[in-house]
């Protein structure tokens, strides 16, 4: 079977409109404490888990972390909305402040994430597992959706993707399509990259298209030169993800991408989580589903 036409063409004539992670009708279905996540948080903080968060705490929310000084964080907070495909945002902390809202309760950015990547001048420099002593009165922090959220749902639909069924990391790329700029932040989108039979490619739209909080729909599936990508078998980021001759490319937006805009910012200082290293929120992954039956329950 023939896959369908890649959505690369709409994605890409698609107006810049600001947009976050949530649907217009998010909240917790129920104010009960989540207490499962925020005894993984406890367990992090106190390190207990000091490893990737890959698998754990299923069924909620994973996030990806970025923090900057509040002099950059209305550019980057713009960044953010402007490339919502990307950089869907999930909360934004007051300035000096550890806690990110709703989405966590009791939860502090500072020490909950195993283990942090500080960044200087745009470059990488350290990884941490504590970042209080860095976090001045102006620093703000960021949580950005990831795609764990609906991983597990295409796995529970007999569409694991390869990356998970082979316990590696997703193979990234950068593009040749540039994010919409804000301020100091600039650079490509990067994509992930899962492989799929053509026959699987409309469920895999239509299941990940429920969850634009977690990247949503692919952007392209096929050819790879068309976004700019001239080998598939050499990833920038992650690692290599086999594909048979009966299958094709299927790619997403990914987290990496605001990394590349603090790459270009070259910012004197800017945090981030450290690949795989994510923070576990206590938004259930249901809750970000805007397909029309998580409406009907609201």
């Amino acid at each position: 079977a023939m896959a369908a036409v890649s959505p690369l063409p709409r994605f890409l004539s698609s107006p810049s409109i600001l947009r976050t992670a949530h649907h217009p009708f998010f909240r917790l279905k129920d104010r009960k404490p989540r207490i499962t996540p925020r005894e993984f948080r406890e367990k992090v903080r106190s390190g207990q888990h000091a490893t990737q968060t890959s698998g754990c705490v299923p069924g909620y929310v994973q996030a990806n972390f970025v923090a900057l000084p509040k002099e950059h964080a209305y550019d980057f907070l713009l960044y953010c909305l402007r490339n919502p495909i990307p950089c869907p945002l999930l909360a934004v902390t007051e300035p000096g402040e550890g806690w990110p809202g709703i989405v966590a309760a009791g939860a502090d950015v500072r020490t909950d994430i195993p283990q942090y990547t500080i960044h200087r001048d745009g470059k990488p420099v350290e990884l941490v597992d504590n970042i209080s002593n860095l976090w001045t009165l102006d620093m703000v922090g960021f949580l950005l959706g990831c795609s764990f959220s609906w991983e597990r749902k295409l796995a529970e639909e007999d569409l694991t993707p390869k990356n998970v069924s082979m316990g590696s990391n997703v193979s990234m790329y950068r593009t040749s399509i540039p994010a919409e700029p804000s301020g100091p932040f600039k650079g490509p989108i990067v994509v992930s990259m899962r492989p799929y039979k053509p026959a699987d490619i409309e469920n895999v739209h239509s299941i990940t298209k429920a969850y634009p909080g977690a990247h949503g729909a692919p952007i392209h599936w096929g050819e790879p030169s068309q976004i700019g990508i001239e080998n598939l078998s050499s990833p920038d980021f992650g690692d290599v993800t086999p594909i048979e001759e009966d299958e094709v490319p299927v790619f997403w937006g990914c987290g990496v991408t605001p990394q590349m805009a603090l790459q270009s910012a070259k910012l004197p200082l800017a945090i981030t989580h450290a690949p795989g290293h994510m923070f576990i929120t206590d938004i259930r992954d249901e809750e970000l589903d805007v397909s029309l039956s998580s409406f009907q329950e609201i």
